[in-house]
């Protein structure tokens, strides 16, 4: 009876208003609508080997159908949930390789159901990355003063580095400018631009910016050393 009245009987009441609590919630939380919600997520990838480059153009992104209690579903952002996708073990010249999304890799708050992965595949092209060095292009447009032409453009740096999958990267000759505007231009003028490839996978590595100067003069007569007489 001491070991009842002290373990069991003491705060009976409060004990009773607990369990009771305890069950109402239970009670509403069993009895709140079960609802699936889908949210499209981009791939993480983890363990990205330093030398290693994807080679697909756009970046792989999955439906995720979520399932549970109304309330919790309808407080998940797609931010919240993390497809991932560990590339540690893919080797240099592998080429191609299929990965298995399965419910299981995508981590979710807790509470919430992964019920289905939509491509439950993600296939991915791979490269060597590489840096090379290429020549700098300027583009210019517009037509200086009147009576003037251009007699020289000078990019400073000459050349530039670009850097992606190795057989992108094969596939530069040259870093292009933004174009520089020569309206009304006389004697020499001095732009600061950037550079680009077309390529969206090969990236300009470096320099960022490109001073580019072009100077122009009046024209050259033509030569007389050909003239008839």
């Amino acid at each position: 009876m001491g070991f009842l009245r002290k373990y069991v009987f003491h705060n009976f009441g409060l004990k009773l208003l607990s369990l009771a609590c305890a069950i109402l919630l239970w009670n509403g939380i069993a009895r709140e609508p079960v609802d699936e919600i889908a949210h499209t997520v981009p791939v993480e990838f983890t363990h990205v080997p330093a030398d290693l480059a994807i080679t697909s153009e756009s970046i792989p992104a999955v439906q995720i159908w979520i399932r549970g209690p109304q309330r919790l579903v309808r407080q998940v952002n797609p931010s919240d949930l993390h497809p991932t996708i560990s590339l540690n073990e893919v080797r240099i010249g592998f080429g191609e390789r299929t990965f298995e999304l399965a419910s299981g890799q995508i981590r979710a708050p807790r509470g919430v159901e992964v019920v289905q992965v939509i491509p439950s595949q993600v296939h991915l092209g791979f490269d060597r990355r590489v840096t090379r060095q290429v020549a700098v292009e300027p583009r210019v447009v517009g037509a200086p003063e009147q009576g003037l032409e251009i007699s020289s453009v000078i990019s400073d740096p000459a050349v530039a580095n670009v850097t992606g999958p190795q057989k992108r990267v094969e596939g530069i000759n040259a870093v292009l400018t933004d174009p520089v505007d020569v309206s009304g231009v006389s004697g020499s003028a001095t732009f600061t631009v950037s550079g680009y490839v077309t390529d969206p996978l090969v990236r300009v590595s470096t320099p960022a910016q490109v001073r580019v100067t072009v100077t122009t003069g009046k024209p050259q007569a033509p030569s007389k050393s050909g003239a008839k007489r």
